[in-house]
Order: structure tokens, then sequence, then C-alpha cells
């Protein structure tokens, strides 16, 4: 931290403990925290530009009576800084459930030591640089991330995932009928169906969760923490949507996809490039098409 200020915006009402930690982690006048301190949600929406911060803590307490909305409107506002939120211990749950609202972390009042806030804003700190890696590692096309920022990405929350035995689901599609598409539409065509698809599949996933293009007809997602079935819930919402979307698809042509997912657990030895190559493997079976039964899909959900 040296020779530059880390930039914190905090949102919190009485009586001050995040401030008050924040100002032990960093003591002194001349220390390396910038901190905008703001006591209401309109105030910090209006500050996020005009601060530029780094990472912003919000006080879930000044959310109420919807803090899940509070945190939406936040991560809304400011999509690419990493966004720790807190509570009271009566409202745990709803700091847990901040997570898939594109919270990165949670603390809890009274347990606010400087340990603890060290841990959450180292996080917020390696997830900054990755992102800002990540950047220069998009799709052109659809703006998602390739196959080396995905990896990355990847690779990063499997390491979190072990050490907080976290879990994480990967689902691959790929657009089958890529070839006949480039054939029919010419290529202009063709991006619009890939950007379509793009779209298709990211909407069936959290804004907390990432989303890549691999190739040239295939994509990855990524859901952290998600639980075992949730490999087959989203196998099926993709289904949904591509059937609900096919219905519709005018004036470009039918859209075929080919599905795969798989689940991986704290205690499975396989590195994130290991498990993304099994779940490609299997994308690349015939078995896994998307007209499958809902049998075997149910089977496929259960391989990992």
């Amino acid at each position: 931290m040296t020779g530059r200020k880390f930039h914190v915006l905090l949102a919190e009402g009485a009586p001050g403990e995040a401030a008050e930690s924040l100002r032990v982690l960093y003591p002194g006048s001349d220390s390396a925290l910038e901190l905008t301190i703001v006591s209401t949600m309109s105030t910090l929406l209006a500050a996020i530009e005009l601060a530029v911060p780094e990472t912003i803590f919000l006080d879930l307490s000044l959310g109420k009576p919807d803090p899940l909305d509070a945190v939406r409107r936040v991560y809304r506002a400011a999509p690419g800084i990493p966004l720790i939120v807190f509570a009271d211990l009566a409202d745990k749950s709803y700091a847990a459930r901040s997570i898939s609202e594109g919270a990165i972390d949670y603390l809890l009042k009274g347990f606010m030591d400087t340990r603890t806030l060290e841990r959450v804003l180292r996080t917020a700190l390696e997830r900054n640089t990755l992102e800002g890696l990540a950047d220069l590692l998009r799709d052109p096309l659809t703006g998602l991330y390739n196959r080396d920022g995905f990896t990355t990405l990847g690779t990063r929350s499997m390491d979190t995932a072990m050490r907080s035995g976290g879990t994480l689901v990967v689902l691959c599609a790929l657009i089958e009928n890529y070839s006949s598409l480039l054939e029919e539409l010419g290529s202009k065509g063709c991006e619009q169906a890939v950007r379509e698809a793009a779209e298709l599949v990211g909407n069936c996933f959290r804004r907390s969760d990432f989303v890549g293009r691999l190739g040239d007809a295939q994509f990855a997602a990524l859901a952290v923490d998600a639980a075992e079935p949730s490999a087959r819930v989203l196998r099926q919402r993709v289904e949904s949507r591509l059937a609900i979307y096919s219905q519709s698809r005018q004036p470009w042509g039918r859209l075929v996809l080919r599905l795969s997912a798989g689940y991986w657990g704290a205690n499975d030895p396989r590195s994130f490039p290991e498990f993304l190559d099994a779940v490609e493997s299997d994308l690349r079976q015939p078995e896994v098409v998307l007209s499958e039964t809902a049998a075997h899909r149910e089977s496929t959900g259960k391989r990992h």
C-alpha cells in the first residue's frame, strides 16, 4: 500500500464500528487509507462516481426495509467495484444472501476486528487485480471473458473455495449448428447469433458468477457456492430459455445448443483447468445433446 492511497467508500449508520476498525487497521493521518464516509443510501449512490472507490462497505441497516434491494442498487451502480456488506447479528441471513446479489463478502457487527477486516480487504484487492487483468482478457464480440480470463478467474475462485469449503458448478454450451449458421447467415449474421447465445447463457446466472466465450461457438459459466443439484437445475434453465427464445428468433436462424455441466467440491483434487477440461470432454460426447431425455440429465447432474 506504500506510495498510494487505498480509496474506500463506507456507508454506515451509528455507532461507526466499521469506520473505527478501518482506522485502527490504517492508523495515523498519513496512512494509506483514503476513507469517505456517508450515512444514507442516496448519498452513497451519489458518492460512488465522485469518490472513485476501490472498495465499498455497506451497512445493511441503511437499506431497510429491503436491504437486498439496496445491495442490488449499489451493485448496479458499480458492478466492477468489490462490495462488502455488514449487518447486525439478527440480519445475518440478509448478509449471507447478499452474496448472490453482488457482494463479495459480509461481516457481522460486533465481530469486525482488524484481522477479519484485513481478510476481506485482501480478497477485495485480489479481486480488483484479477478483474483488471481479466478486462484485458475479454472476447471483443460478446464482452465475455475469453478462455484465459475465464480460467484465471476460475482458478482464483477454486482457491477461495478450497479454503472456505465452498463448491463450484461449471456449465458449458456449444452452438452445435454454428457451421450451418455461418453458411446460412454469413459472418455478420452468425456473429449476431453468437451474441444472442452469449446473452441467453449469461442471463441464466447470477451477477456474481463468471461467463466466458471459450471458442468461436463455445461458452462456459462458473457458478460459485452452488449446490450439487444446481448443475442439473442450470442445464434445465438454459434449455427452458432456449425453447422460448427459439420460438421468437427472427430473422436469424434456429439456434441449437449442446450442454454439459459438472460439480466440484472442496475435497475434489482436480485443478480448475482439469475440472473445466472434464466438463468440456463431456460436451463433446453425443449423449449430452440438448434433446437428451430427462432421465439422462438426472444422471449427468450427479456425475461429479
